[in-house]
């Protein structure tokens, strides 16, 4: 589980639309990366949208953002389009990602265990180094606490 001033685990994700992103090839900006449970689901939803809504100030703050879970590539696109989200989504389907960031957990719902992806958030400098990371995360205000900390690198 990385924490802060760990190099970023590097990775190479399909994203909505096609292509790849490759972590090590952003360096030289800060960038967000949020992990979220699943596409269309009401706080997952809330917490995109609210990226989408502020990824010229992220721009603006020189972070890049993308956003991770382990839904396919034809999930995220028509979760983009349903939502005109703006933000990058990429695919973590093999869920290696999730793991190599420890956001891959034990969850317990109504006494129910199963697996599943923690809502979080990594803010990484532009030298790939861990600068903040939000961990069981509440969507309200989570946005604007991230911009606010981009701003400050």
């Amino acid at each position: 589980m990385p924490e802060v001033s760990d190099i970023a685990p590097d990775f190479t994700l399909p994203r909505d639309g096609g292509g790849e992103v490759t972590l090590s090839e952003q360096r030289g900006r800060a960038v967000v990366l949020f992990f979220y449970p699943r596409d269309d689901t009401p706080g997952c939803t809330k917490e995109s949208i609210g990226f989408s809504e502020q990824l010229q100030a992220f721009a603006d703050a020189g972070a890049n953002v993308f956003g991770i879970s382990r839904d396919t590539v034809a999930k995220h696109d028509k979760f983009v389009a349903k939502h005109g989200l703006t933000t990058p989504l990429l695919s973590d389907e093999g869920q290696s990602v999730c793991e190599d960031y420890g956001v891959w957990i034990e969850k317990n719902m109504y006494g129910r265990k199963s697996m599943g992806i923690e809502r979080s958030t990594f803010l990484i400098d532009a030298d790939g180094k861990i600068a903040r990371v939000w961990r069981k995360v509440k969507v309200p205000g989570h946005v604007d606490e991230v911009l606010e900390a981009a701003r400050a690198l």
